[in-house]
């Protein structure tokens, strides 16, 4: 018997990566990501695990998006208790990101709970902070660039992909096979992080395709575009409200904000980012300066400080996030979640997207059929913490601010890479992108691909 990969999650859907790899005797999981987005997706969270928790000898970690590790507090209430092993940076942000998400599960449980706004009596957290800080003890660092003992049959090597601080791909040495698992794709030339790192490659290849169909704009898009919509907004009076993921994404637009405000192209208004975790994430950053690309480092050569924006504020205090609601005056406003799926960022899109002076602007994917998408779309009304709110504000995107790389780096990454995959499974995009992109590795590349469906095994 060869190897087994049953795609547990990323299949048919951008979330959820979970992936099980097995070589008849020993059991792994790759990932163990939590689904976001439609609710037929999210359901499946609560569902029997299709393995046995306690049978499962490692998880391998490609970053710290909740998407890649959201169940593992899940897997370890239910009875694992194998290592987790990630790279250093990963693990210090996976705490963040764990305890986060079981403090938000419990918190909307209990709102909808006094409420009585739930299908289920009583609503019930998919599992607490505690259940998540528990989780954290079965975290192991790795060495990046270095071949990592697993089991005594199981090597695996993890490097930088640039997505963000910590995001590895992960080479999977296993039952005689070698198995490359992209993990998410970052984006080359852009601020902070390093390039995608070039492996080598082997048996199969999971590679995702969350931007497989289509480009973004260039980072000179994103400054005009960044810098026009903060000021057509801020001149009517407005605020411009991003919802932005704590770890990466806010970091970024920090880069961005500091060199506008600097080059005078954005008025000199605060910066408020209300999010705990997105200040604890940045100190995280401003340590792992190994992973910074050349012109970050020159930058902290020169004594400046890549994220640190005038009038920069870190809201933690909740108290202090709800005064935010009554404040009239322009500000940028970057709070939490990215995907509008819980925490502070939805009491203030209630507040403020009635308002026609008003900006949301997204700069990160939205899954199909979620609050973001339904915006995106036009949507005159949304559903908010069992409210109906009329929508008026602006609605804006940047794409280019994403951390996914687009098709074409997607495909440079691939160029890159030496030696052709046996086999591709396009994994980690709605079903358009992943069976588009698959179509480009075949056309383009000439390799052997295929789009996996939701809990599809296939043999290497």
């Amino acid at each position: 018997m060869g190897v087994t990969i049953t795609f547990l999650g990323a299949a048919g859907t951008v979330t959820g990566s979970t992936y099980l790899v097995s070589d008849g005797t020993t059991k792994i999981l790759v990932d163990c990501g939590i689904f976001q987005g439609d609710r037929e997706w999210r359901e499946r969270n609560w569902l029997e695990p299709h393995f046995n928790p306690s049978e499962i000898s490692a998880v391998l970690i490609t970053h710290a998006h909740v998407d890649h590790i959201g169940m593992l507090p899940r897997y370890h209430k239910l009875g694992l208790r194998c290592p987790a092993y990630c790279s250093p940076a990963t693990a210090e942000l996976a705490a963040l990101l764990l305890t986060d998400s079981g403090r938000l599960q419990e918190e909307e449980a209990s709102y909808r709970a006094a409420r009585g706004r739930s299908r289920h009596t009583p609503p019930l957290p998919l599992y607490t902070e505690q259940d998540a800080r528990e989780s954290l003890r079965l975290l192991r660092p790795i060495t990046i660039n270095s071949k990592s003992r697993i089991t005594d049959s199981i090597n695996a090597t993890w490097s930088l992909m640039g997505h963000i601080l910590g995001a590895c791909s992960i080479t999977l040495e296993m039952g005689g096979k070698t198995i490359v698992f992209s993990g998410d794709i970052g984006r080359y030339g852009e601020p902070v992080l390093v390039d995608p790192v070039a492996v080598p490659m082997g048996d199969l290849l999971l590679i995702e395709s969350t931007y497989g169909d289509r480009l973004h704009n260039g980072s000179s898009d994103v400054h005009d575009t960044l810098a026009e919509i903060i000021q057509t907004t801020s001149k009517r009076g407005g605020i411009v409200l991003i919802p932005s993921f704590a770890v990466g994404r806010t970091q970024t637009l920090l880069y961005y904000l500091r060199e506008l405000k600097a080059a005078k192209r954005i008025p000199d208004i605060p910066v408020i980012i209300d999010s705990p975790m997105a200040s604890d994430a940045t100190e995280i950053y401003q340590r792992h300066t190994n992973e910074y690309d050349n012109t970050a480092l020159a930058l902290l050569n020169k004594g400046f400080k890549p994220f640190h924006v005038p009038k920069m504020y870190f809201i933690r205090d909740r108290e202090e996030s709800i005064k935010l609601n009554s404040i009239s005056e322009p500000m940028i406003l970057i709070s939490a979640s990215g995907m509008l799926s819980g925490g502070r960022i939805l009491h203030h899109l209630k507040h403020r997207v009635t308002d026609r002076k008003n900006t949301v602007l997204f700069v990160g994917f939205q899954p199909p059929g979620s609050r973001g998408d339904w915006l995106k779309r036009g949507a005159q009304s949304i559903r908010i913490l069992g409210e109906e709110i009329a929508v008026r504000a602006e609605i804006r995107e940047i794409s280019g601010l994403s951390a996914h790389g687009d098709r074409e780096e997607l495909l440079r990454w691939c160029r890159s890479c030496s030696g052709t995959p046996g086999k591709v499974a396009v994994v980690h995009g709605e079903p358009d992108s992943a069976r588009v992109f698959a179509t480009t590795l075949r056309d383009q590349l000439g390799w052997n691909t295929v789009v996996p469906s939701y809990l599809q095994t296939i043999e290497v």
